[in-house]
């Protein structure tokens, strides 16, 4: 293999939620440490790591958990960052302004810095996913940051289905695709519907390393909440789509993984799917359908 390795050690958190935002921050951070201490340089917690999700119910008093991004929540983080040379990927309830609230990302640097936030561009609402009742689709864009470490891509939970999404944040540069997520199973299905819902979750995504020759990183919740059980299986995947690493369902963990950004040039050079994009021919892909 031509090419000197760059690698980066990012670390996973995959943890369990209660009714208290104090104790899931103060765990967080925790944990957070455990990781720093293990080596990593990126870290990243799973979607609205400081509450349950709510979005399983429509209640308007779910809307006090929101906060300012950047705010009292990225505050704490950036003193984490500055202790322990850390960038941090934290997906937090955005209030914007009044009536206004986002699903969004930030993005702190090693040191401290804010970066800057991406918020949730595709917002789902199913039957214990009903986030459109709380957010408002993103208008900023696909974002891509550059940390000490590594340029970064931030997407989130509903994003990671759609190639789209994943395309873009590549073409803008991004080494890694960070995925923070808050998906499970309702614990009336039974074991096979489980199995291929968490099967296609992986396989998407996994398809998003291959296609666009990158490293992609998903940190999901565990433990039930309500009727959900959230189903964890947090994990790394290489640009050919391997599985370096996977979290067990049903358990919180703290893994940290290294990985190879010069292997992004390796394998887009052996499987060019860049270079052969035929970009003129993808007007339609801006119609919402082909009648």
């Amino acid at each position: 293999m031509n090419g000197k390795k760059r690698k980066v050690s990012v670390g996973l958190i995959q943890m369990a939620c209660g009714p208290d935002m104090e104790q899931n921050l103060a765990g967080a951070l925790e944990k957070a440490e455990i990781a720093a201490g293990q080596g990593a340089q990126i870290l990243c917690f799973q979607e609205l790591f400081t509450s349950l999700y709510f979005c399983d119910v429509e209640s308007y008093d779910c809307f006090r958990l929101a906060e300012a991004v950047p705010g009292p929540t990225t505050e704490r983080l950036q003193a984490l960052a500055r202790k322990r040379d850390v960038a941090i990927v934290a997906s937090l309830f955005e209030k914007r302004a009044e009536g206004l609230y986002h699903n969004t990302v930030a993005v702190i640097d090693a040191g401290g810095e804010y970066l800057g936030k991406y918020r949730k561009m595709h917002i789902p609402d199913d039957p214990g996913y009903y986030e459109k009742f709380y957010f408002t689709p993103g208008d900023l864009g696909y974002r891509v940051f550059t940390t000490r470490y590594a340029k970064i891509g931030t997407l989130i939970c509903w994003d990671q289905w759609y190639p789209e999404a994943a395309r873009i944040t590549a073409l803008m540069g991004a080494d890694i695709l960070f995925y923070p997520t808050a998906i499970g199973w309702a614990t009336a299905q039974n074991e096979e519907a489980n199995r291929e819902q968490f099967d296609a979750w992986q396989t998407i995504q996994r398809g998003h390393a291959i296609a666009n020759g990158l490293h992609v990183v998903a940190v999901n919740r565990t433990g039930r909440e309500g009727e959900m059980q959230y189903w964890g299986g947090s994990f790394v995947s290489n640009p050919l789509g391997t599985v370096l690493w996977q979290a067990p369902h049903h358990e919180e963990v703290v893994h940290v993984q290294s990985i190879d950004l010069s292997l992004t040039n390796f394998y887009r050079i052996h499987w060019p799917f860049l270079r052969d994009r035929r970009i003129e021919s993808y007007g339609d892909l801006q119609k919402r359908f082909l009648d």
